[in-house]
């Protein structure tokens, strides 16, 4: 071969490699955004049963061609407070049974012999999805027709994987460096930093298979360099572990000493049994089967062993990251998320999901600064002000981090009932964002009554307590609305701010009477005045959050 055919061949490797992870990402993408809420129903469903969590982790991620997807779906999940460690350790050892799917159909694909080869066939579906995505009318359809195109593309990139291969097996220098790589250990570690660099074990396992086919390394090779990418997996779990979360540490550290051990384990058993002649006997004549084969086999066992040791890897995982002691901080209400970062942007089902999550965590302290402001202003005692000033700091930032948020997930390819979720979120946020002015508001009337030596009346304050206990049941009903797209739910929080609407007007008709009668100053009154109409406003915003459901 000449250096031309050699840069040639390795170009056309980038070029396969590259895309197969355009095609695995259009197919998880396109399938995750068809099926998002089925696939946050699956993996919510996982229960106190490991064989369930097992099989829930299997065909997600068979579903959704990505071990990566699922482990940051569990991570979401789990950071949440949705799932125990336990059940997210269940869906782990599954998800590593489902990225075999990816081997096996490339093994399927490499068969054709004298009639027409099946990757040809295969990749006419990317022919056909393409056709499907420019032409389809309805959203649905042009999902479908990027999982075809998606699908197809996956053997577009294996056949130029496969000439490359060809080409270098032509190359003796080629060949004899590879052939003189043997250290197991040196295999492994070559397998886990290729996984860890493309995050991807089906692209290090789909490379593997097309150079066993290609006869520039043996089986046993091969089967190492698998073995290896299934820890190079875990790079993706890891790095939104770290960013999570403490349980979302756990959990990406489970998924780490997981597949750490079961390479342990297969390793320590390869010194006495020939992984390379029992599946070489097993499917004769078939390389790409036999590997293919192996990682399948190999994963299923490691969960078999795992799953009655989860409680024990769980106890050891939650010793090795403890949960922190009570912090003394010199600022103990800094501001953060909750259940969102950028690395939920790589599922964007459950990143819609813990979105909503975090609205619904700006709404409680929302409607708990309201309560504290009404307090404060009700006794003009100010000892939790400094509460209210730290949960009114976090509603700030939370309204400017979950719109920067969103902003990035309304790019990201969803489904049409996630993008209209998305597009009401942004109005959602503004509308928690005026509660808490609201309440700062009323702050600052109680701070106005008290530098000027004023106080409400006594039957004012009743007032503002039933507009408040009002505004707290509206609250209730409009949020089980929001979470559970509840219309009774709703039904109820209208009932309430109807209620309010009465109440606040009987406010302000109290307040005439009193103001006539010398029970209150024009000045105080006017504070009254002023907080029953930012009452009343709250509870429009709260409804006007309820109200999201119907879109």
């Amino acid at each position: 071969m000449t250096i031309t055919d050699i840069i040639t061949a390795i170009l056309q490797l980038a070029a396969g490699i590259g895309i197969f992870l355009v095609a695995c990402s259009m197919m998880s993408s396109n399938l995750e955004s068809l099926s998002s809420s089925k696939l946050k129903s699956l993996f919510s469903k996982a229960s106190g049963s490991k064989m369930l969590g097992v099989g829930i982790g299997a065909v997600g991620t068979a579903a959704i061609q990505s071990s990566g997807a699922t482990t940051v779906m569990v991570i979401g999940f789990v950071n949440a407070g949705i799932m125990s460690l336990a059940q997210a350790a269940t869906i782990i050892y599954g998800a590593n049974i489902g990225t075999t799917v990816t081997g096996q159909i490339v093994a399927l694909g490499m068969f054709g012999g004298d009639m027409i080869s099946t990757t040809v066939i295969f990749s006419a579906l990317a022919g056909i999805g393409a056709f499907m995505m420019s032409f389809a009318k309805t959203d649905a359809l042009k999902k479908t027709g990027g999982i075809l195109a998606g699908f197809g593309m996956l053997f577009v990139g294996l056949e130029m994987m496969s000439g490359s291969m060809d080409s270098f097996a032509r190359l003796e220098a080629v060949k004899n460096f590879l052939a003189g790589i043997n250290n197991i250990i040196l295999l492994i570690v070559i397998g886990a930093l290729l996984t860890a660099i493309v995050q991807s074990s089906s692209v290090m396992t789909s490379v593997a298979i097309t150079m066993v086919v290609s006869g520039l390394i043996s089986l046993e090779q091969g089967i190492y360099l698998t073995m290896g990418s299934n820890i190079g997996s875990c790079a993706v779990a890891l790095m939104a572990g770290l960013t999570s979360g403490k349980n979302a540490k756990r959990t990406a550290t489970i998924h780490l000493i997981f597949n750490i051990s079961g390479v342990v384990l297969f390793t320590i058993i390869g010194i006495f049994v020939d992984f390379g002649a029992v599946f070489g006997s097993l499917f004769p004549g078939a390389p790409q089967t036999q590997l293919a084969m192996f990682h399948t086999v190999f994963n299923v066992c490691t969960a078999l062993v795992a799953l009655p040791l989860t409680n024990m890897l769980v106890g050891g995982v939650k010793k090795l990251i403890p949960d922190d002691p009570e912090p003394v901080a010199q600022e103990p209400y800094a501001p953060r998320l909750h259940y969102i970062n950028d690395y939920m942007l790589k599922t964007p089902p459950v990143a819609v999901q813990q979105a909503k999550n975090e609205i619904v965590n700006m709404a409680e302290i929302a409607m708990q600064n309201f309560s504290l402001s009404c307090r404060i202003i009700s006794t003009l005692d100010f000892t939790e002000i400094e509460q209210f000033r730290a949960n009114e700091d976090e509603l700030n930032f939370l309204n400017k981090e979950i719109v920067n948020f969103l902003v990035k997930l309304s790019n990201m390819q969803l489904s049409a009932g996630d993008m209209t979720y998305i597009s009401t979120a942004f109005h959602a946020v503004t509308d928690l964002e005026r509660v808490g002015d609201y309440a700062e508001n009323i702050v600052e009337y109680a701070e106005h009554l008290r530098n000027a030596g004023e106080q409400f009346s006594d039957n004012a304050v009743s007032e503002i307590e039933a507009v408040r206990s009002l505004i707290e049941e509206l609250f209730s009903n409009a949020m089980q609305a929001y979470i559970k797209n509840d219309k009774k739910a709703l039904d109820l929080a209208f009932e309430k701010e109807d209620m309010v609407d009465i109440v606040t007007a009987e406010m302000a008709d109290n307040h005439i009477q009193r103001l006539g009668s010398g029970v209150c100053t024009a000045d105080v009154g006017a504070q009254y005045l002023s907080l029953s109409s930012d009452a009343e406003r709250v509870a429009d915003h709260f409804i006007n959050v309820a109200k999201m459901i119907k879109t």
